[in-house]
């Protein structure tokens, strides 16, 4: 049975998770839960814990209609999650990372600051095939299809694991009960809102998010998700780039 660490950024509370919990199990995964205590949204691989004489705490938890389930409340985020889960922290390491079902979409090069996405790759740095999955909820959702998120990572799984352990994938699924279908998806310049300064004085500042008013590049994960398909992009973790000096 495929061992499977679920996690997000929302936090331990968050129904994204517990959906995503619930279908993995139902599939037949071996399934852990180790989540935030706290939201930790933007977070991106952040191993920042909080610690008291160096230890970082973590409160058992049930989650509804889970009780079988080995679940973790942690007070550190998710990248630190997944990185002491393949240290042993919960039990046997995890082959697979399941991260999600995310509270809004993560597209473009912005997943670059996802906790979500951070996740995915701190579980693939150590070894684990991943997958993060995020929701596009928008900015004034009335449902949540947390379910349809959750059915689209399930159904992803044996695409993910017929590749090498390593390989992560970034889901974005409509907020919708039935998207179109499932497309393969470059990463769009940018993601579909961006962070502004609301307001700033000597003290303090204070922050909103904005959607972004430009036009999806066309093939992009922004754009087939503006068009109602579930979209998958294969990432990789750090990357070096050849500079070529010219040095003595």
């Amino acid at each position: 049975m495929t061992r499977v660490l679920i996690t997000n950024d929302d936090g331990i509370d968050a129904p994204g998770l517990c959906v995503l919990a619930q279908a993995a199990v139902s599939a037949g995964f071996d399934v852990t839960v180790a989540a935030p205590a706290a939201q930790s949204s933007g977070s991106s691989a952040s191993i920042m814990a909080t610690e008291s004489d160096g230890r970082i705490a973590v409160e058992r938890r049930t989650l509804p209609d889970l009780p079988e389930i080995e679940a973790f409340a942690v007070q550190g985020g998710p990248g630190l999650i997944a990185l002491i889960a393949a240290r042993g922290a919960f039990g046997d390491p995890a082959e697979v990372v399941l991260s999600g079902v995310n509270h809004g979409a993560n597209v473009g090069r912005a997943i670059l600051h996802s906790g979500t996405v951070g996740a995915a790759l701190t579980g693939a740095l150590n070894g684990a095939w991943a997958m993060a999955v995020s929701l596009d909820v928008g900015m004034n959702p009335d449902r949540f299809h947390w379910r349809t998120g959750a059915d689209a990572a399930i159904a992803l799984m044996p695409e993910l694991l017929a590749r090498e352990a390593g390989t992560v994938i970034n889901v974005n699924v409509p907020n919708s009960e039935q998207p179109r279908g499932v497309r393969e998806s470059t990463l769009a310049p940018f993601g579909i809102v961006q962070m502004t300064v609301a307001e700033s004085d000597d003290s303090y500042v204070r922050l909103a998010v904005e959607e972004l008013p430009n036009v999806p590049t066309p093939d992009s994960d922004a754009a087939h998700l503006a068009d109602g398909w579930v979209t998958v992009t294969g990432i990789d973790s750090v990357t070096e780039r050849r500079l070529d000096l010219a040095l003595d």
